[in-house]
């Protein structure tokens, strides 16, 4: 391991000389800096944390705020929080994952003392209580998620009202005409998370848009709530031929119970899905699927955030546009 005293031996100045460069205590010559960062750059040292902190009053140091919440899924926030720590280390920076759903004081909190340089926030509600704190920090900030009025802020996610419009413009190709959505659990919606809340705006417009009779049904994460989604719908709506789900745990469940209540998917029933593309593949019956891009999103947040410590400009919204993938799940609508 490269130590300071090796630095400075290549240097040609003495130890508390490179410690000065580093942090930036007592002024040195441009000369003897130039020399230093040469001498570090070429044997590969790593400066302490301690000193890179005091050069640059950074602390390399990013904040995850990814509220666990009721109804929310948690495997999907890991993959994101896995890629934004993934992403954050090639960028030299490490990351304080916060769980809690502190609001805005708890936000106050870590910044007042100093622990992070920026915060990526994820699941942004529509009307998100945290935003004016956010707006008014003098630390950068990335949401994951979009709220109602994005203005002020740098906000990146799957464009999931274009997700739900995707997958009703995949069932009326396939002829069908009275379609449902199956969505996240009703906690979800009453919190006016962006996604859900997106989703089921991208599929009633789309339904409508192309005169489909449509209905928008919050669910449990829960078989016993998906048999009991699955009876309402048949009871209600016997044409049906048509489902939207976007509600991770409930998908394979959700199948189970249309097949045990006497419909045959694809055949009678065609599915589809916004979710991760390893969920909807791996399932007994493979589904036709909007990915929930979760790497992509999580490197996408970080590079925004890198971007904005550095002093460049970056897009106020970035929006992943959805693709799908049509598995076994979907057909052509019966006419029979």
């Amino acid at each position: 391991m490269v130590k300071i005293t090796d630095v400075a031996r290549h240097a040609g100045v003495s130890p508390s000389t490179v410690s000065y460069a580093l942090s930036g205590k007592r002024p040195i010559s441009e000369e003897t800096r130039l020399r230093v960062q040469e001498a570090i750059r070429v044997l590969g040292y790593r400066p302490h944390a301690g000193a890179r902190s005091l050069a640059s009053s950074r602390t390399n140091v990013l904040a995850l705020v990814a509220p666990l919440r009721t109804g929310i899924h948690v495997p999907v926030v890991m993959q994101i929080a896995v890629s934004v720590v993934t992403s954050a280390r090639g960028h030299d920076h490490d990351v304080l994952l916060l769980t809690q759903e502190e609001g805005g004081d708890g936000l106050r909190r870590v910044v007042d003392t100093a622990l992070v340089d920026a915060l990526i926030v994820m699941d942004v509600q529509l009307h998100d209580p945290r935003l004016p704190l956010l707006r008014a920090l003098d630390r950068p900030s990335v949401l994951i998620g979009f709220p109602a009025d994005p203005d002020g802020l740098t906000c990146i996610d799957l464009d999931f009202r274009a997700a739900g419009e995707v997958c009703v413009e995949h069932l009326v190709r396939l002829g069908h005409r009275v379609v449902a959505l199956v969505g996240s659990p009703p906690e979800v919606y009453v919190r006016e998370t962006g996604f859900a809340q997106r989703v089921a705006q991208g599929f009633t417009a789309a339904a409508a848009r192309n005169g489909l009779s449509s209905s928008v049904h919050p669910c449990e994460a829960t078989p016993a709530a998906a048999r009991l989604v699955a009876e309402q719908l048949l009871r209600e709506r016997p044409a049906l031929t048509g489902v939207v789900v976007h509600n991770e745990p409930i998908l394979e469940p959700l199948i189970d119970a249309f097949e045990s209540l006497g419909l045959r998917v694809p055949d009678d029933l065609s599915v589809t899905a916004i979710c991760p593309d390893d969920l909807a593949a791996r399932t007994r019956l493979p589904v036709t699927s909007v990915d929930v891009p979760s790497a992509e999103v999580g490197a996408g947040a970080v590079d925004l955030l890198m971007r904005k410590l550095g002093g460049a400009g970056v897009p106020e919204a970035t929006l992943l546009a959805p693709r799908l993938t049509e598995r076994a799940s979907t057909g052509r609508r019966s006419l029979a």
